[in-house]
């Protein structure tokens, strides 16, 4: 018996996708990748998920951002096990791309922006937070799309992508099989909307009371384009 009984609603495993991988670097923002996961962590009590962290290498992966980003005099970070790296992660369904002061680091942001270009053909969605857009923008994934990114770090983000349609007033975007949010906790609004759509309204409901989460649900709620002037 699940841990977590669905509605009738919801749809076969063998209709929605199963096989997730996130992508980890150093310096990537944890709520950017772990909003999302954990509300994936929770509906994987009743689907037969899989999940690969995807990094360069198995070394350890930390939130903390490299030099000159970090604070030198604290060491506040959490660092995550790889499961695969870039070369032999396993052919997936969704890929999440967190952002992070992290890919400000050319020598960081280099290889994610490789994979993120050779993994996007194969995959039925991708889903980026924050500056993780940056990143699939950079991959030429995003050009002739719309999407949006972190409003703080909006004009030097755009500027990354200069054949991307950046919405500016958005709490996330949607364009073909591509998912693109705000900033940070914009995460969690996303991935409810794709549980909306990918396993219907019954069961994104579910999951939010199940994480006790008070859920925007209007993708042009932004209030912080307001706050930065956007």
């Amino acid at each position: 018996m699940s841990l977590l009984p669905l509605p009738a609603s919801a749809p076969a495993p063998d209709s929605v996708p199963l096989r997730y991988g996130a992508v980890i670097y150093p310096g990537y923002q944890a709520l950017d990748l772990f909003g999302p996961l954990d509300a994936l962590n929770s509906l994987g009590l009743a689907y037969p998920f899989e999940l690969y962290m995807i990094a360069e290498t198995m070394e350890p992966v930390s939130t903390k951002p490299p030099a000159p980003y970090h604070n030198p005099s604290g060491n506040f970070a959490q660092s995550v096990l790889p499961t695969h790296t870039f070369d032999n992660a396993p052919p997936i369904d969704v890929l999440i791309v967190p952002g992070g002061i992290g890919n400000r680091d050319e020598k960081i942001a280099e290889p994610v922006i490789r994979y993120i270009a050779s993994v996007y053909p194969t995959l039925k969605y991708l889903m980026t937070v924050c500056t993780g857009s940056v990143l699939a923008a950079r991959a030429g994934i995003l050009d002739g799309k719309s999407a949006t990114t972190n409003k703080r770090a909006w004009e030097r983000s755009i500027k990354q992508g200069p054949r991307v349609n950046w919405v500016a007033h958005a709490r996330w975007v949607v364009d073909g099989n591509i998912w693109t949010s705000s900033g940070v906790s914009a995460g969690l609004d996303l991935i409810f909307a794709f549980m909306d759509q990918v396993f219907g309204g019954d069961t994104s409901d579910l999951i939010a009371n199940f994480l006790e989460y008070e859920r925007h649900r209007d993708p042009s709620w932004d209030p912080y384009a307001e706050l930065y002037g956007l």
